[in-house]
């Protein structure tokens, strides 16, 4: 299943979660996922975290801090304060991997139905609410971004 215009590596993460029929194995791949989940490193935020980097509806208590690199693109630092909030993780650990680098116009449209793709449409209402809300930040901090290139791109025009 290709993703039209999702970033290589979310469309090839996809297409592999495609391939688990099994939802045991969907569920033990996700774990390992989780298992690589790296919290956001004290140079870009510590505790008490930001409200405005809180993730509504997330019952993992999770954060998102999305940090300008020389190219312009963004790397995603995530926080989940719920140590039992494997899911949190997982999908932090995926969006790390997949979007950290990535066109900022490719992250800008990734869908947070994304969340049901990975984790199937057994989730909970809450749980799937706070985990599209992790991807939701994502998308917002890209477009957010992008905006902001615009905005000095045409305030750079109008000096000359």
């Amino acid at each position: 299943m290709k993703t039209p215009g999702y970033p290589e590596k979310l469309a090839r993460m996809l297409d592999l979660f495609g391939t688990i029929e099994d939802r045991s194995e969907r569920i033990d791949a996700l774990i390992s996922l989780a298992d690589k989940f790296e919290g956001v490193p004290e140079r870009i935020a510590t505790r008490p975290y930001p409200e405005e980097n809180r993730v509504p509806h997330c019952e993992s208590e999770a954060f998102v801090f999305p940090e300008e690199m020389p190219d312009g693109t963004l790397k995603f630092h995530f926080a989940v304060e719920n140590p039992q909030g494997i899911s949190a993780m997982a999908t932090a650990a995926i969006l790390d991997r997949t979007l950290s680098g990535s066109p900022l116009e490719e992250v800008a449209k990734v869908s947070p139905d994304l969340v049901y793709e990975l984790f199937g449409r057994e989730l909970s209402t809450g749980k799937g609410m706070g985990l599209t809300g992790i991807v939701s930040m994502v998308q917002i901090a890209a477009r957010r971004q992008l905006r902001t290139r615009e905005e000095h791109r045409q305030q750079g025009l109008g000096q000359a």
